[in-house]
């Protein structure tokens, strides 16, 4: 029998401290498998990004369980969460690339943290994957030299070019064009298709709700639906 790659149950979660603690997360249960594209809808607010950087090993999880790959990361220390985000691609809602960086060296920082790869090879690597999403006359721009479009593509190829098992988005296309968001979901969707990973994408974009298998719904900290259609939704 196939084992969830994402296995959370009757998961709680907590903002602050003392007096000032205050639940943002109840009773949450979700399986998600291999290979599915899972979409969460939700208000904001109702805990879909908080739902994300605890399944992306950014904060550890309070109370219940949460499994991914196996590992349990309720409660994790900081070791296990540094082990966990080896194993997942993460496409902030903000693309969060280095100003600093060229497109070549930003998508560089994903097999970065890795450590088993020359700098030749992690060069290769993405200048590759680079001209797999059409920016191979880019490899050398600064992102202030590249439309959002563009950016959100960097950031995009950053998080696969490790080959992760899971990739989690955070509204990746809520800073773009109709076209452009359209254009980056479909290259998600084809990329990760190819490496046959699962995807876990938080949105408010009713545009890309198609690509999905799934479309779970946040609302005020509860999941109110494991599963909906997407003509539900």
């Amino acid at each position: 029998m196939q084992q969830p790659v994402i296995h959370i149950q009757h998961l709680n979660h907590y903002f602050g401290e003392g007096e000032l603690r205050k639940q943002v997360l109840f009773d949450i249960n979700l399986e998600i498998f291999a290979g599915e594209i899972v979409i969460m809808t939700g208000s904001s607010g109702s805990g879909k990004t908080t739902i994300l950087t605890l399944v992306g090993g950014l904060r550890s999880a309070h109370s219940g369980s949460l499994k991914v790959l196996g590992q349990e990361l309720c409660q994790a220390t900081s070791q296990q969460l540094v082990q966990a985000r080896r194993r997942n691609g993460y496409i902030f809602q903000a693309h969060n690339l280095h100003c600093s960086l060229t497109a070549l060296q930003n998508v560089c920082m994903g097999l970065e943290v890795h450590g088993n790869l020359s700098r030749t090879k992690m060069q290769h690597r993405a200048a590759q994957i680079l001209a797999e999403v059409g920016l191979g006359d880019c490899l050398h721009y600064y992102p202030d030299n590249l439309s959002g479009g563009q950016k959100q593509r960097v950031a995009i190829t950053r998080a696969l070019v490790s080959y992760p098992q899971i990739v989690l988005a955070d509204e990746p296309t809520a800073a773009l064009d109709s076209k452009s968001g359209r254009n980056v979901v479909n290259l998600m969707q084809q990329i990760a298709q190819e490496q046959s990973c699962t995807i876990l994408m938080v949105t408010h974009d009713n545009r890309i709700l198609d690509i999905a298998d799934r479309i779970v719904h946040m609302e005020d900290g509860t999941l109110s639906s494991n599963t909906l259609s997407l003509d539900a939704a």
